[in-house]
């Protein structure tokens, strides 16, 4: 899934992880949902520039997945979907909004994941992280009318 978080997101992201696999991979995820928003974070600087908010959606045959985003340095998280207690292989599918939560807490972004419907486990999971990656794309790329910080504030 972090292949689709670079592909559709359009970043560059090498990530070599270690950790406590063997009793399970919750640490693991989390700390790499950590480490990528702390790592995203330092990469937008100041934020000057950049559009801020983002509201995409992606569907994957029978499955939607709606993410909005703020950049507002402010770490929150928001979950609207019910996943059964269920694997994708290996992988613990209560640990996807782990991560979003790990990424946007460290990020400091505002992050909504709703998902309205979705049969295919796999589907849903993916769609979430293809919607995460174009909405983390549109957030951050400039906005050709203004080159100020998004923020009545002045600072984000």
């Amino acid at each position: 899934m972090l292949s689709q978080l670079s592909r559709h997101g359009y970043f560059d992201l090498k990530l070599k992880a270690k950790g406590d696999i063997h009793i399970d991979y919750h640490h693991t995820v989390e700390d790499i949902g950590i480490v990528i928003g702390e790592a995203f974070a330092k990469a937008l600087g100041d934020k000057q520039g950049i559009r801020r908010f983002a509201d995409t959606q992606a569907p994957l045959n029978e499955a939607l997945a709606q993410c909005v985003v703020d950049i507002s340095g402010r770490g929150y998280f928001v979950f609207n979907a019910t996943l059964p207690k269920s694997k994708i292989g290996e992988f613990d599918v209560e640990l996807v909004p782990e991560f979003f939560q790990a990424f946007a807490v460290n990020a400091g972004i505002t992050l909504h994941m709703n998902c309205p419907y979705w049969d295919n486990l796999h589907h849903i999971v993916e769609a979430m992280f293809k919607s995460f990656a174009r909405a983390l794309d549109l957030a951050c790329s400039l906005d050709t009318r203004t080159d100020q910080i998004p923020s009545t504030k002045g600072k984000l």
